[in-house]
């Protein structure tokens, strides 16, 4: 199967030179180094946290601190509207 990716121009130097030096195609460096990314991510007991994730469960401290900011809205609507 063929695919097309873009690949920086800088990385894609240092494939070649890698490639070059370990005697491998350029191809075969790159099915080499993705079928190892695939075997890391993939060990038993690893959890896969994607990056936005990651941003979004780093907030996760501010949980507490809206609860406490509803509130006060929420009583402070109570007095305005009291019915609602």
């Amino acid at each position: 199967m063929k695919a097309t990716v873009e690949i920086p121009g800088p990385v894609l130097r240092r494939a070649k030179s890698l490639a070059a030096a370990e005697g491998l195609s350029l191809q075969q460096l790159f099915i080499e180094a993705i079928e190892q990314r695939i075997r890391e991510r993939s060990k038993p007991g690893k959890k896969i946290t994607p990056s936005w994730m990651k941003a979004v469960g780093g907030l996760s401290h501010l949980k507490d601190e809206n609860r406490r900011i509803l509130q006060i809205i929420e009583e402070a609507c109570e007095r305005v509207d009291p019915k609602g």
